[in-house]
């Protein structure tokens, strides 16, 4: 072929559209960010890390995530807008190439008795219609076997257009699942009256003694002058009307002291004012209350099924909706693979779908009447997952907040799988994680620090994970680091023992539990690990037990007010200038009136995202202007909440401001790794890494003999870990026992002891598979755990 009739094809231009492929952030300012700028690939999956409190969380879920959030909540109408959350936007100079974010974060879900993992996930929903079309004998409607629907029947006249119109008398019904007793909860509460009174004294003598019902106070009065009852008369030597009158009586309007109160019975007030509360957002006193007052039994009408008779009749195979919903769902899925009914192949075949996704993602011991509210924050964090696996959205970004906590070595294999599934669909997924197992699978790696809260918020670091570990920051230097196992252990003082522990999926477990030394309980999720620990040690006397439940606090909470550091800062200030403590608090009489105590005023601007300003007035600082006047050791009260707890250990150490109380909290606040935070930081800024350190140091000063910690590593970056192991060696010299359920495998290697439970999870685990030191578990390699610790200690 001649030069002159050859051509070459040329390559076709770039379509622009084809060019978004960065998500560019300019000048992020939220939290502790320092003006970050940074550009994230699309499509890609990317690792943000770096230590605890070093701006991960503010970056991705409180910049990225929300503006995305933002923006899409601003494509509704403006009478959407009113039902949603306003949002305003985030401190950021510039942000392009968002695309959707669907945030999957640890979030415990609701506590709601009538929410389980079959009515989070769309399983529940499937298996009711399924009954309604398969079940024998046919009840009703998919409505029929919901335990959240009553059955209702009313009747009335309807008016009917049929030429001239006419009312018709008609009786509707319908027909729901509900168990009539226990109203779908499963449960039934039994109050406690020994708790509520003291029956051999009157109302005048202080008879009640539930929290808030003080001699003196209004809900006393309401029942000491509402001429239902004798307040000088003993209330065992009530007659029968009036301690119904005392403890049942409906409510009713009447004038007390000049003011219109309704009266009701003791009862229905405290069910209606503390029982019907999430237990987890009450005040510590009013919790122990509640706990020591109301036991919760399994109803006896409905066995715990939450389903009318009716429900639990109709069965398909012998297997009613109550039976198909205890099952372990991976039983219940090879049950709905053995189904072979052409009419709802359909319906069948997203079934099998959703249960099969429960197993691919390491859920498969769950049972769907599992509460909601028991799944752990990885549980949780997983069942969320599940909405998403087989949805057929691309390009969106999807962000996730350490998908590997609660995970052992063995199953997070199984999440790295998924989260490059979720990529190769074509979606950008970002991730916060500390693990070198999962940081290890990312195209890009972000490192945010160098330090924590005011010494962090930079990124430190930008490339591929080969690059990571050369280059030289905090994460780079500890990624390959790898404990080994314990030269010398400590000889235990004593044992704790457990017999035929059979909390859900234990089959009698004996075990005796080394008291005195640092003992590690391990094993799959799922395998009974927390049922044990929490099942057969319950917190109570001598037992300190710090779980995973999550620390709920408003703008107002900070660590100051959570640790209880607040009260001796303010006797001391008080007492320094003779006036009342109370002044010192920006929730009292000492706060800013314009704000009322704040800092900041909300103005909600109808439609669009409300406003946060600064309060002119006291500048953000919390405090009436007089109340600033007042000084310890040279600094007023707005001055010391905004030292960090390094800075304030010192300032009352010595000096006029030296007070043993305060600093004994703060040595504890340091101990746990938290020196950098300010004494004054809201609690809603704080990560969850910091929140769950938070607790443990509030609960080092309690006394007890034995420390429970459910997995103390979570949240935790590679450096803290060390720091946190010499926490737990410092717990156990000091003459306590310390019991860790925990999957770290650095922790594991610093055990005295390690009890493994297993071999699987649900019904193939909840048994003891070892018990021994770490040196025997690596040598044996009888269990996974042994395999996963011997391959990382490197023998």
């Amino acid at each position: 072929m001649s030069k002159a009739t050859r051509t070459d094809p040329q390559p076709p231009a770039p379509h622009g559209a084809d060019s978004h492929d960065l998500i560019r952030v300019l000048g992020a300012r939220e939290n502790n960010l320092k003006d970050v700028s940074i550009e994230i690939p699309k499509r890609r999956l990317t690792v943000f890390t770096g230590v605890s409190g070093s701006g991960k969380s503010s970056l991705v879920f409180n910049t990225i995530a929300a503006e995305s959030q933002r923006l899409i909540n601003e494509t509704y109408s403006s009478f959407v807008q009113g039902f949603m959350p306003t949002l305003a936007r985030p401190e950021v100079d510039v942000l392009e190439g968002l695309t959707t974010a669907i945030i999957v974060d640890q979030q415990r879900m609701g506590s709601d008795p009538r929410s389980t993992v079959g009515t989070a996930t769309d399983a529940n929903a499937m298996l009711r219609i399924l009954f309604s079309r398969l079940g024998k004998p046919h009840i009703g409607p998919p409505s029929a076997y919901a335990f959240n629907v009553p059955s209702v029947k009313a009747s009335g006249a309807i008016t009917v257009e049929r030429g001239a119109k006419k009312a018709v008398k008609a009786t509707f019904n319908r027909t729901g699942g509900m168990c009539v007793r226990c109203e779908g909860r499963g449960t039934v509460s039994d109050i406690d009256l020994t708790q509520l009174y003291d029956d051999s004294k009157s109302l005048n003598e202080g008879a009640i003694t539930i929290p808030g019902y003080g001699s003196d106070g209004w809900n006393m009065r309401l029942y000491k002058e509402s001429g239902f009852v004798d307040p000088d008369k003993a209330i065992r030597k009530y007659t029968k009307k009036e301690l119904h009158d005392f403890l049942h009586h409906e409510p009713v309007r009447m004038k007390i002291a000049g003011i219109n109160m309704t009266y009701e019975g003791l009862i229905p007030r405290i069910q209606k004012s503390m029982l019907s509360k999430d237990k987890e957002a009450m005040q510590p006193h009013i919790r122990a209350f509640v706990d020591r007052a109301v036991a919760f039994t399994t109803c006896p009408e409905c066995d715990g099924t939450r389903l009318s008779e009716g429900a639990r009749s109709s069965k398909i195979k012998r297997i009613s909706i109550a039976d198909a919903c205890a099952m372990q769902i991976s039983d219940l899925a090879a049950w709905v693979r053995d189904l072979d009914e052409p009419s709802v192949a359909p319906l069948l075949s997203a079934l099998q779908q959703t249960l099969d996704s429960f197993v691919e993602i390491g859920l498969g011991y769950l049972a769907l009447n599992r509460p909601a509210g028991t799944l752990s924050g990885g549980e949780a964090q997983r069942v969320k997952m599940i909405r998403h696996l087989g949805s057929s959205l691309t390009d969106v970004t999807y962000v996730f907040d350490e998908p590997t906590a609660g995970l052992h070595p063995h199953d997070i294999q199984r999440m790295n799988d998924l989260l490059l599934r979720l990529r190769d669909k074509g979606n950008t997924v970002l991730v916060v994680e500390h693990k070198p197992e999962t940081i290890v699978i990312a195209d890009h790696v972000v490192d945010l620090g160098p330090g924590a809260g005011t010494g962090g918020g930079s990124v430190c670091f930008e490339g591929t994970v080969e690059e990571l570990r050369t280059g030289g920051t905090v994460t780079g230097r500890h990624f390959d680091d790898r404990a080994s196992v314990k030269e010398t252990l400590r000889k235990p003082t004593g044992t704790l023992e457990i017999r035929g522990a059979s909390a859900n999926n234990l089959r009698d477990v004996d075990v005796d539990v080394p008291l005195g030394v640092l003992v590690v309980v391990t094993g799959v999720a799922g395998s009974g690990k927390s049922s044990l620990v929490h099942g057969s040690i319950p917190a109570g006397e001598g037992v300190v037990s710090i779980d995973q439940a999550p620390i709920r606090g408003s703008r107002r909470s900070n660590p100051a007010t959570y640790t209880g550091l607040l009260d001796p800062i303010r006797k001391a200030f008080a007492k320094a200038n003779d006036v009342k403590p109370a002044l010192f608090s920006a929730n009292s009489e000492g706060a800013c009136p314009t704000c009322n105590g704040a800092g900041v005023i909300y103005t909600d601007l109808a439609m669009m995202a409300g406003v946060a300003t600064t309060c002119e007035d006291c500048e953000g600082k919390r405090f009436d202007a007089s109340v600033l006047e007042y000084h310890l050791g040279g600094r007023d009260i707005s001055e010391v909440l905004a030292m960090s707890v390094d800075e304030a250990e010192e300032f009352f150490g010595a000096g006029e401001a030296h007070t043993p109380a305060a600093q004994r909290v703060l040595g504890r606040l340091a101990d746990v790794g938290l020196g950098y935070l300010t004494l004054g930081q809201p609690l809603t800024t704080l990560s969850g890494g910091e929140r769950q350190r938070l607790k443990l140091a509030t609960h080092l000063g309690d006394k007890g003999g034995v420390y429970v910690l459910d997995e103390p590593t979570t949240g935790l970056h590679l450096a803290d870990v060390e720091q946190l192991l010499g926490l737990l060696d410092r717990i156990v010299d000091s003459g306590k026992s310390v019991i860790v359920v925990e999957h770290h495998q650095a922790v594991m290697a610093h055990a005295d002891w390690i009890i493994d439970l297993g071999p699987g999870a649900g019904h193939d685990g909840g048994r003891l598979v070892f018990e021994g030191t770490p040196a025997d578990l690596v040598a044996a390699r009888s269990t996974l755990t042994g395999e996963h610790l011997a391959a990382y200690v490197g023998s």
